[in-house]
């Protein structure tokens, strides 16, 4: 597996630049999060953010919102701009010479958006409309409510925003986000793919060195409820989301995590999809997936039923869980490594991905994880560990949330 080089820049405003070159491709990709995510928001305005994030697309400069767009569209960037719970992420990829001429637009719209107000009720309208779709996908909807009751406040919040929150945004608190959020300290940008590193640091600094930072607000935490909960909900179907304690990315036993649920819900030879769906057709969709914030972490595990079958469901879905500590064989094991190499050979393809990984780990890390550490860290797996790990950290207190005609019965341990 090739390994890439890796440059990183600090600048004195508390921008961090990080370029991976990857000669062998004929493209390039970046990420540019900057630090205005949900757990920023104002206290029960969830969807400032999201208002935020698209507002700021809307023009930058001395471009318009249809000339700033035709101006990407004009140097082929494929770009992308999303929510999370510390950032917001405008990204992009196009061929390799053209990032250079890419970046400065992004630092327009970081820090030159127009922010302009006749584009609020329909920025507000594209968040609500966001917000009633979910309405109607009650998979999305009982993750979303699982995590609200899993994790503490503000950790909490849905990226998209919250419908009954939407009316306590104005345009001048969205602008006071920006103005209090946006800022080149804890700014990350990740470039990846086959530039020079020194062209990037010296266009980086360029049209951003002169930023100046301003003070980190303090993220105010409220615990969280961590009880289970029925939403009533007149279907055939019933919608089960079930979340325990796991590990943070960068957690020495991370990989040990990982590979737990990989073998649990990875791929249609999983435990959870073999034993549910195959052999008792007890539900049409079932998964878990490791979820991480900076200093815990939750397994978030999923089943879509029938009414009449979700409580056997759900009791199937919890007994698999727990079997994970009683041991697992060494085909699994097999099957989880070469599902991840095989994954790690695509991202080895994939500017995008790196871009995106480089900025991520060093947000959680303070340091990038090649593709090769993390091919060792894989080939160092054993059976012994993954099952140790599970029972060091078992599917008990479980949160539940369902949604549905009838609520089920939840253990007590």
């Amino acid at each position: 597996m090739n390994q890439h080089p890796l440059d990183v820049f600090e600048f004195d405003n508390g921008l961090v630049l990080l370029v991976e070159t990857m000669r062998h491709v004929q493209s390039a990709a970046f990420s540019v999060l900057t630090p205005a995510g949900v757990v920023h928001e104002p206290f029960a305005a969830n969807g400032t953010s999201a208002a935020l994030c698209d507002l700021m697309s809307r023009g930058a400069g001395n471009l318009n919102s249809q000339q700033l767009t035709a101006a990407l569209d004009n140097l082929g960037v494929q770009h992308n701009e999303n929510v999370g719970w510390n950032f917001i992420t405008f990204s992009g990829a196009t061929l390799a010479e053209n990032v250079v001429e890419a970046l400065p637009y992004y630092a327009s719209i970081l820090r030159e958006p127009k922010l302009d107000l006749e584009q609020f009720p329909a920025v507000m309208s594209g968040v609500e409309q966001s917000l009633l779709a979910e309405e109607d996908e009650p998979q999305r909807k009982v993750l979303t409510e699982l995590r609200r009751h899993t994790y503490d406040a503000p950790w909490n919040r849905p990226t998209d925003g919250t419908l009954e929150e939407l009316d306590a945004i104005t345009p001048e608190s969205v602008i006071e986000h920006y103005r209090t959020h946006v800022r080149p300290n804890e700014t990350l940008i990740g470039v990846a793919g086959n530039v020079d590193p020194n062209q990037i640091r010296d266009v980086v600094g360029k049209i951003f060195g002169d930023w100046k930072p301003h003070a980190a607000p303090e993220v105010v935490t409220i615990p969280g409820s961590r009880e289970s909960r029925h939403i009533s909900y007149p279907s055939s179907q019933t919608h089960i989301g079930l979340a325990y304690n796991a590990v943070p990315y960068g957690h020495p036993d991370y990989y040990a995590a990982w590979a737990a649920i990989s073998i649990l819900s990875g791929g249609f030879s999983s435990r959870l999809f073999t034993e549910l769906r195959e052999r008792r057709g007890l539900c049409y969709s079932v998964f878990a997936t490791l979820h991480t914030l900076m200093s815990e972490g939750r397994v978030l595990a999923y089943a879509g039923t029938s009414t009449s079958q979700a409580q056997m469901a759900f009791d199937v879905m919890v007994e698999e869980l727990r079997k994970l500590g009683k041991g697992i064989e060494p085909a699994e094991l097999a099957r989880c490594q070469a599902r991840a190499k095989s994954s790690l050979i695509m991202q080895q393809e994939s500017t995008e991905s790196r871009a995106n990984s480089i900025a991520r780990d060093w947000f959680h890390l303070k340091r990038v994880n090649s593709l090769a550490d993390i091919r060792a860290a894989l080939d160092a797996l054993t059976i012994d560990n993954i099952v140790d790990y599970a029972n060091r950290y078992p599917a008990r207190n479980l949160t539940v949330l369902t949604i549905g005609e009838e609520p089920i019965v939840v253990p007590q341990d």
